[in-house]
């Protein structure tokens, strides 16, 4: 999701060097095959709305958070990690923002340790994208691996864009402390990485797909068993409101809005055709749920897993 610490830092000021009272743990959890899937918090981010909604008709923005009883000047997203078991395979979808993004995130090592996994155990991590609360957890204080025996896995679309040393200079001010977070922590995994493409089987039964927009090289993940399948949506679509009443809209996360808008769009159709569960990075509890057509727009609607 796209925001610059340093500018969301300064702009809600020191009301959000706080952190909550009160972190609650959550997990969901799922089978598809002989896959287990868990979705794991990370702690939630603090992001003023205009991130994502500025520019947008704010007449009709607040019309759609009314709906959902939002605030109109700040979101809270929660920040679910996928983690998957697959036979002796421990396998968690990007590493969450580590302790250097944002003080109510970073809760990933401590929420994996709940469910009984060590992050000695992670036998793969495998990238969504490269924006902060996304991979910045691959690295501790200390500078060191958070997923020391994992082998790493990113689009080569995506890593070639962030492991450019021109991108700082072109991507904008706003985002140009992105670009340095993301350089520095692909330099520390690169002798554990590997690169895959769109349609590449990257683990039995999940497959990459291309979701590009949000970031140029955005993949998400489909996890499939016959027909019962899950996607693993990462940022293609960021939130549970305007993202799904408002589709068309462009969003202020994304960096190609245009094409996040292209992708949104198509994901939305065929993940309500189909009937294929959804786990989105950003979405409300543990982000696992369904799309479901509501007129010319989208709804989603979590899914009951107890």
């Amino acid at each position: 999701m796209f925001v610059n610490r340093r500018t969301v830092l300064s702009g809600l000021g020191a009301s959000l060097l706080i952190p909550a009272a009160t972190r609650a743990f959550s997990s969901t959890e799922i089978t598809i095959g002989e896959a287990r899937i868990y979705s794991v918090s990370d702690g939630n981010l603090v992001l003023p709305a205009n991130f994502s909604l500025g520019g947008l008709p704010q007449d009709e923005v607040r019309k759609v958070l009314k709906q959902f009883n939002l605030p109109t000047d700040e979101f809270r997203p929660p920040c679910n990690v996928t983690v998957l078991r697959l036979g002796d395979r421990v396998v968690v979808f990007d590493a969450g923002s580590g302790s250097s993004f944002m003080p109510t995130a970073g809760e990933l090592p401590d929420n994996l340790d709940a469910i009984g996994i060590s992050t000695d155990e992670v036998t793969d991590v495998i990238f969504t994208h490269a924006h902060p609360d996304h991979i910045w957890g691959v690295l501790d204080d200390f500078d060191d691996l958070v997923f020391p025996e994992a082998t790493y896995r990113i689009g080569q679309a995506e890593y070639d864009y962030w492991s450019d040393p021109e991108t700082v200079n072109s991507i904008g001010e706003a985002r140009a402390s992105f670009a340095v977070g993301a350089q520095r922590r692909l330099e520390a995994i690169e002798p554990q990485m590997e690169f895959i493409k769109p349609g590449d089987e990257v683990l039995p039964g999940v497959q990459a797909i291309a979701t590009f927009g949000h970031t140029p090289g955005h993949m998400s993940f489909e996890v499939r068993s016959g027909t019962n399948a899950l996607l693993i949506g990462g940022d293609a679509i960021t939130n549970h409101h305007v993202a799904f009443a408002r589709p068309e809209w462009q969003s202020g996360s994304d960096q190609d809005a245009e094409r996040g808008v292209e992708t949104r769009l198509r994901l939305l159709d065929q993940l309500a055709s189909d009937d294929i569960m959804l786990l989105g990075f950003h979405l409300p509890n543990g982000g696992l749920g369904r799309v479901e057509r509501d007129g010319t727009a989208y709804r989603f609607v979590p899914e009951d897993t107890e």
